[in-house]
């Protein structure tokens, strides 16, 4: 399947009319007091770069086998930098792992409460199930969320304009690790270490889905920096290259 390396697009089960495109710099808005930015229009996938950055994420949405490892794994190899979307029923009943991932410095976005798609339901449903997800996280670690992985990856065009007027941007994946599958260890290894790109966000689990995940994540990272990588957090990915927004 042809890829189009520097291309973010939306991914959709229907005709979707937006798209964000990053750039290597972006146009300074207008000055307003302490108003923040909107976040960039669309989902996105990856950002465009020639530097040898990218950005693990990690999805959790039920278990506690998985996180305490992968957490150790990442603090072994110092990998300070990767960002996680917690579900808010999880982080309710595991707040000492959600306080561990902020005390150690990761990034933490909002993986929403119900694990079911977006685009079966309404606004408000939406929204709802959004902000008790953001509630449970704040309470737990103090984070006030404005990054989203929708539930399954699911969303449409109304989705995502709706999330973006929540001030939330969408994250997607341009390398999914397929680790919730279980298709073994190496394999794992070799998907992640063949199709990462430069500017990749790169999908793992840390639920107990994806428990191989702990044997696959040292190679990963291991092999990641053979290749000359260097991990960000994807909102220091998303700085570093610049946002502009399009419609189409």
């Amino acid at each position: 399947m042809a890829v189009l390396l520097f291309m973010i697009s939306l991914y959709s089960q229907a005709d979707l009319g937006s798209q964000s495109v990053f750039q290597g710099t972006s146009t300074p808005a207008p000055k307003q007091a302490d108003k923040p930015a909107p976040p960039p229009k669309g989902a996105i996938y990856k950002v465009q770069t020639d530097k040898k950055v990218v950005a693990l994420t990690f999805d959790i949405s039920w278990g506690e086998k998985a996180p305490g490892p992968i957490l150790d794994i990442l603090e072994k190899k110092g990998v300070k930098k990767a960002t996680f979307f917690l579900s808010g029923p999880w982080t309710t009943t595991h707040p000492e792992i959600a306080k561990r991932i902020k005390s150690i410095g990761f990034e933490i976005g909002n993986h929403g409460h119900r694990h079911d798609d977006f685009p079966k339901y309404n606004n408000q449903w939406i929204t709802e199930q959004v902000t008790k997800s953001e509630q449970a996280i704040h309470e737990a670690t103090g984070v006030k969320t404005n990054l989203i992985r929708t539930p399954n990856g699911a969303f449409d065009k109304r989705v995502i304009q709706h999330l973006n007027s929540m001030g939330y941007t969408v994250v997607q994946w341009n390398t999914d690790s397929l680790d919730w599958m279980r298709p073994g260890p190496d394999k794992i290894v070799d998907r992640v270490l063949k199709r990462t790109v430069p500017g990749d966000i790169i999908l793992m689990h840390a639920s107990d889905s994806a428990l191989q995940t702990i044997d696959a994540l040292p190679r990963i990272i291991d092999g990641l920096r053979q290749k000359g990588y260097e991990f960000m957090t994807v909102t220091e990915l998303i700085a570093s290259a610049g946002v502009t927004s399009k419609q189409e």
